[in-house]
């Protein structure tokens, strides 16, 4: 048995678990449009609004109970978008290679069906190849690539759009 559990953010502890995580995989500077993670405030707002506008929010804690890797989808806030969220998600370097990444969002978007969602969209930085597979393998389509839409330290990052249409909601 796999010794990570996945769960919904639901402890201080996590929340503060899911902030660390952000925050290492930012401090790497090629995964997440961020380059450090946001203040532990801004974390706990951002999961407690996700969960209260009917998103998923979960982390993959190990054995320890630490929070090893998350990924949610926040529902869009405007009115006609609404049937829509995005995903993020990240995991710590320890945590990569194991297949922790699919069955994270796999869960994630699992969830996401019986909240009503339709569609979920993400961003991935091109040279992501690993990731764009991973989505791809999930079922989600490449809608567009924003050509050089991020750049870091005189480097350039395509940023590649990509979509899940969920079943029954004609996508």
């Amino acid at each position: 048995m796999d010794p990570i559990r996945i769960v919904p953010t639901s402890t201080e502890a996590q929340i503060a678990g899911f902030n660390r995580c952000v925050d290492v995989v930012a401090r790497e500077r090629r995964y997440i449009g961020l380059v450090t993670g946001p203040p532990l405030a801004a974390s706990a707002a951002f999961v407690r609004q996700v969960v209260a506008d009917g998103g998923v929010h979960l982390v993959a804690l190990d054995p320890d109970e630490s929070v090893v890797g998350w990924c949610d989808i926040a529902r869009h806030e405007r009115d006609g978008f609404r049937h829509a969220g995005r995903l993020g998600m990240g995991l710590l370097p320890s945590a990569r290679g194991h297949g922790l990444g699919r069955r994270l969002a796999a869960a994630t978007i699992d969830a996401a069906r019986t909240k009503d969602f339709e569609r979920i969209e993400l961003e991935v930085f091109g040279s992501n190849a690993r990731a764009i597979a991973l989505y791809k393998r999930l079922g989600f389509v490449q809608e567009g690539v924003r050509r050089r839409a991020w750049k870091l330290d005189g480097a350039y990052e395509d940023d590649v759009l990509m979509a899940l249409f969920l079943p029954g909601s004609g996508g």
